[in-house]
């Protein structure tokens, strides 16, 4: 047996050999797995545990299997939205000599949603929009650095909370392709994919009563295509302007740095006649407020949680410390603010949402309070209202059993009692929210 595996990751060849790597991935024990999802899918797919993490392991062949860990690695290099790549596991065989498939395993995405667990009863339609909205912004990052998807939908995705929104991550890769750029035709393609995918997808959730009636799966999917090409437009397209309409530069990288891109480098030229100029984006990089963040106070969030803490660290320093320069501000706010909120979430909820979720929840939970009592109601009183009224309604989103599989996760049938104690389908579906 050959385990490839990255000196970065924390999982190494060691830990791995824990794992049953001679019975073929459909007959691992209970005990092994941290959910047992039956569903139909180009592959089996299982979720186990693995030295305190979570890994999602994969039969296929080997050279789908190397060729998709590569492109993983690639892609995690770039900073863009994917699961994290573990290890190839070939060479497999069982007990009596028997060929296995080859494995390969990548990192449990904590906190993160497949689309069909971001609902309770039905999925209405401000939900789908925000999904596609996420989806779009992933595809055109992945668009900007030269990935072709192959098989874009909503079911090769995951989805984590993001303020309000959802950010969108790449789970299955097995069909992509890196190139320097993407061809008009090539990126075209991918949202034609896209939005077949994503229509047969809903159809899918309406005949089984999991669909809002109101939202109608065909005119719903072309969504990510308007939401696509205005935001590729907007951080690709050329602007013209005049000479004495220089502070337009400005604004259009307020723009985009509002939609969460940082623009590096810019080319201005002038057109043949000379009367206008015209400015093109040349290095878009998406996450402008995350590294801002990052930067002032060391938390790894989001984009929209990233955007609401900041604007929450301007009204700290604003109202507490205006003496303090934003670096000096940004640091007392975690020990303050964030901290305090962290430490008071009792240990049985902590595994509802992220800290930084939680902390958006917090701030949104306490203006409300506020509006309606007509009086600024101090946060340590609206952390004690959110933990005792909010919080513990919420599911806990860090113990969702994932399926990264590229066709629809359909319910998992009952199976009787295993060798290692009582198992329910109950037990390994997701719950409503």
């Amino acid at each position: 047996m050959d385990i490839t595996t990255s000196v970065s990751s924390q999982l190494g060849a060691t830990e791995l050999l824990a794992l049953p790597w001679d019975v073929s991935l459909e007959d691992w024990p209970v005990r092994t797995l941290a959910a047992l999802p039956r569903g139909i899918s180009r592959h089996v797919v299982r979720f186990a545990h693995l030295a305190g993490a979570v890994v999602a392991v994969k039969e296929t062949t080997e050279e789908s299997a190397r060729r998709e860990y590569q492109l993983l690695r690639r892609l995690e290099r770039l900073n863009l939205p994917c699961v994290e790549p573990v290890a190839v596991v070939s060479g497999r065989t069982t007990a009596d000599g028997e060929p296995l498939l080859t494995a390969l395993v990548t990192r449990h995405l904590r906190f993160s949603l497949p689309y069909r667990a971001v609902f309770s009863r039905s999925l209405h339609q401000d939900t789908v929009t925000r999904l596609i909205d996420a989806m779009a912004l992933l595809l055109v990052e992945l668009h900007l650095v030269g990935f072709y998807w192959g098989d874009v939908s909503l079911s090769n995705t995951l989805f984590r909370r993001d303020a309000g929104a959802f950010a969108a991550y790449l789970v299955d890769a097995e069909t992509g392709e890196l190139h320097p750029s993407l061809s008009r035709g090539q990126r075209e393609h991918d949202l034609e994919i896209a939005r077949v995918n994503i229509a047969g997808e809903l159809m899918d959730l309406a005949s089984g009563g999991m669909l809002d009636p109101d939202v109608d799966p065909v005119t719903t999917s072309e969504l990510i295509i308007n939401a696509y090409r205005r935001l590729w437009d907007e951080l690709t397209g050329d602007m013209s302007f005049r000479t004495e309409e220089r502070w337009r530069v400005e604004d259009r990288i307020r723009r985009l740095n509002a939609l969460g891109f940082d623009v590096e480098e810019y080319a201005i030229r002038t057109t043949p006649d000379g009367s206008e100029l015209v400015l093109q984006p040349k290095v878009v990089d998406p996450g402008h407020h995350q590294r801002r963040l990052l930067g002032l106070t060391g938390l790894d969030v989001q984009e929209n949680q990233a955007r609401r803490l900041l604007r929450d660290i301007d009204h700290f320093r604003a109202d507490r410390h205006p003496e303090l320069d934003e670096q000096e501000a940004a640091h007392l706010w975690v020990e303050e603010v964030f901290d305090l909120v962290t430490r008071s979430i009792p240990p049985e909820l902590s595994g509802k949402l992220e800290p930084a979720e939680v902390m958006h929840q917090l701030l949104e939970h306490r203006w409300y309070l506020s509006e309606n009592q007509n009086r600024s109601v101090p946060l340590t009183e609206a952390l004690q209202s959110y933990i005792s009224t909010v919080l513990p309604a919420r599911r806990d989103e860090d113990a969702v059993a994932l399926h990264p599989t590229t066709t629809m996760l359909r319910a998992v049938p009952p199976r009787a009692a295993g060798p290692d104690g009582p198992w329910s389908p109950q037990s390994a579906q997701t719950p409503g929210l």
